[in-house]
């Protein structure tokens, strides 16, 4: 399986060269998780990754139909987020301030990476994480990390930044 160097160093130069430019289009929710919380993110397509929360993560809940939760360290959720509306329910509703570079995972891509129409690599939070064909290889614009974006999932929350 690959590190994340290994897929960061694999992936970036096609994102650089070939990607677009995304920004998300729609609010997310999310709440300060308790350090040593378990979170599954499961999408339409299933069990994408696990991810544990250390003191001062968050844990952020997309508005999907899959509602698929994953956890932000707190200086990447003070960048990329900014409050709109406190709730009662421990959920928060943010906008989302970031952009990231995508590039669906297909074609001859699939072909240059030559690790077949899926695999695993490891998230930069450690885990294992899954990517198949037609999901999108994602990184924020300071490409500090890559990771996946299950393709419904991905259009239900991400529009090209015109």
């Amino acid at each position: 399986m690959m590190t994340q160097d290994q897929f960061k160093s694999m992936a970036l130069p096609f994102l650089k060269e070939k990607g677009t430019i995304y920004k998300k289009s729609k609010n997310i929710y999310a709440k300060a998780a308790l350090d040593g919380e378990i979170i599954n993110t499961v999408t339409s397509d299933g069990m994408e990754t696990q991810n544990v929360a250390e003191k001062g993560d968050f844990i952020v809940k997309n508005q999907t139909a899959s509602a698929e939760l994953y956890i932000v360290k707190n200086e990447a959720f003070q960048k990329r987020y900014k409050l709109l509306e406190k709730n009662e329910d421990g959920f928060s509703e943010y906008q989302s301030l970031g952009k990231v570079r995508a590039l669906v995972f297909e074609g001859n891509l699939i072909d240059d990476f030559n690790l077949g129409r899926e695999f695993y690599f490891v998230a930069s939070w450690g885990e294992k994480t899954i990517i198949k064909e037609n999901d999108f290889i994602v990184c924020p614009l300071d490409y500090n990390e890559v990771y996946r974006i299950a393709r419904k999932e991905f259009f239900e929350t991400y529009k090209p930044d015109e």
